[in-house]
């Protein structure tokens, strides 16, 4: 839960600027990107250690046999890959990677390393058994990715000193260090990169149940009381993703305690949440106009993404990457060779007749 997370004991220092987030800036209630103001919101909402930490039980168990088995021979642990959605705690597990080893953390991105010498830099100040965090790894220029191979399964980097024939490489000898890298898009790292990673999990959305612990514990970390109804209602609206839910719950806090009592109920719950526009299946102001110019404009597809994205006013981008993943997940938008599509789901939730040929069929999804 990236949304949950504090510091490591260890010193974590920012090797670059731009960490976290991906590769959006989404600003909406409902988006799982996150902006540096609100990363340090979120910073005291993060669990320290693993046994805090909520969800994903299966890289929970398997992390826990790898670092278990790495303090018992003393050794630092293979380096780990984390991939899945942003917003789900694959920069808290970084930390925590750290906490559980009581190492220090480096912490960079893949966008902020954009030449070889960013990187040796980084690596030739880290000390033995530290661990060092690159969020957005597939991002990484292709110089810094080839000195990070050698790094990563030598131990080694070669420095160049000087320019033409007068060029003379420098082996750098490096101390044992665990690398932690994190993706949103595991598919765009290359294969020689992958394989030096001995540890892979993939992080997965959340049920709601787990959410509703996420808001939990998050209320009272902010010392605000949250009734279960309340949780529930925040956790439903939270497109499965922590980060989301506490953002709601933040936001859901405010009106409770400018227009409300204080405290957090259903009936504060839904009111927060009509105010910021978020729907009973967490859509927002953005995603229901997606689908409404579907649906109302285009009689519900097919229609190109170009198109759909002119309709509401937005980038193509914005719509592909932060609106699109998340309809076709609800099944309220389907995707086929000759466009978006909307499904009888989504006539439905606008409330809307569906013509007669979209009554009772789901178009198959598509690779477009």
């Amino acid at each position: 839960m990236e949304s949950m997370g504090a510091a490591a004991p260890g010193a974590a220092r920012d090797a670059s600027v731009g960490v976290g987030g991906g590769a959006g800036g989404g600003s909406g209630v409902t988006s799982a990107e996150s902006s540096a103001i609100e990363r340090a919101a979120e910073a005291a909402l993060r669990p320290r250690r693993l046994a805090e930490f909520v969800g994903q039980r299966v890289v929970r168990e398997q992390l826990s046999l790898v670092l278990d088995a790495a303090s018992a021979r003393g050794r630092a642990p293979e380096h780990m890959l984390l991939s899945g959605p942003p917003g789900l705690g694959k920069t808290t597990l970084a930390m925590i990677i750290a906490a559980e080893l009581s190492a220090p953390l480096r912490i960079t991105s893949g966008p902020a390393v954009q030449h070889a010498g960013d990187l040796a830099a980084i690596l030739s100040s880290l000390e033995e058994g530290e661990v060092l965090f690159i969020d957005e790894i597939h991002r990484l220029a292709r110089p810094a990715e080839e000195m990070l191979y050698m790094a990563m399964e030598d131990f080694r980097v070669d420095v160049v000193v000087g320019k033409g024939v007068g060029a003379t490489s420098i082996p750098l000898e490096l101390p044992p260090f665990t690398a932690v890298g994190a993706t949103t898009r595991a598919g765009l790292l290359p294969s020689p990169l992958r394989d030096r990673f001995g540890f892979t999990g993939h992080l997965d959305y959340y049920r709601p149940d787990e959410l509703v612990t996420v808001v939990t514990r998050s209320g009272a970390r902010l010392g605000v009381e949250v009734d279960g109804e309340a949780a529930a209602e925040i956790a439903s609206r939270s497109r499965g993703t922590p980060r989301i839910a506490n953002r709601l719950l933040r936001r859901v806090r405010d009106w409770s305690e400018v227009r409300g009592s204080g405290r957090i109920d259903l009936e504060a719950a839904r009111a927060a949440l009509t105010v910021y526009e978020v729907d009973d299946r967490g859509l927002d102001r953005l995603d229901r106009a997606v689908l409404r110019a579907l649906c109302e404009r285009f009689g519900g597809g097919p229609v190109g993404l170009s198109t759909l994205a002119v309709a509401v006013g937005e980038e193509i981008e914005t719509v592909e990457t932060m609106v699109e993943p998340f309809l076709v997940r609800e099944g309220l938008l389907s995707r086929t060779p000759r466009g978006r599509i909307a499904t009888p789901a989504t006539w439905e939730h606008l409330g809307l007749s569906a013509p007669e040929a979209a009554r009772g069929t789901t178009p198959p999804l598509g690779r477009f």
